[in-house]
């Protein structure tokens, strides 16, 4: 699988979720999670060492409160967020054309799960006829070319 996100984008989209405010890991965690409508989530070990490193580099300060610890951006890595606005909405981009992509694939998935349960019914003991085969086939062959034609647009 590859990564999600390219090298360093994790690092500015950390910075650009603590704009609106202090946030603790976990808290970081879910906002990602829900921005990939549940499809990605990662781990502390991922998310922890990338705010220390913002934190080593000035672009975040931490204030603890009770057990948690809360990450907040500087005015260094505001001014870090604003230089690089444009790579923010080129990650945003890459999320949504990601998320669009696992749509489609689900939509796939569901296909040929339901398909598959018709054709495993309990009512059709007899075996699949070779005009139902031919049919199966043909209706995937062109769907297959309809969409990858429709994918070098």
């Amino acid at each position: 699988m590859p990564p999600v996100f390219a090298h360093g984008a994790l690092r500015l989209y950390l910075l650009a979720l603590l704009e609106s405010g202090p946030r603790h890991g976990y808290e970081l965690i879910k906002a990602l999670k829900d921005r990939f409508g549940g499809t990605y989530s990662p781990s502390a070990g991922t998310i922890y060492p990338r705010l220390g490193k913002l934190e080593e580099d000035g672009l975040v300060a931490t204030e603890r409160l009770g057990r948690r610890t809360n990450y907040y951006i500087t005015a260094a890595g505001l001014a870090e967020l604003d230089r690089r606005r444009e790579d923010v909405a080129g990650v945003e981009h890459d999320i949504a054309v990601s998320l669009e992509r696992l749509d489609v694939e689900l939509m796939v998935q569901k296909f040929r799960d339901e398909l598959c349960a018709d054709l495993r019914q309990p009512g059709i003991r007899r075996p699949i006829s070779p005009g139902t085969l031919e049919t199966v086939r043909a209706a995937l062959d062109e769907a297959r070319a309809a969409i990858r034609s429709t994918l070098q647009s």
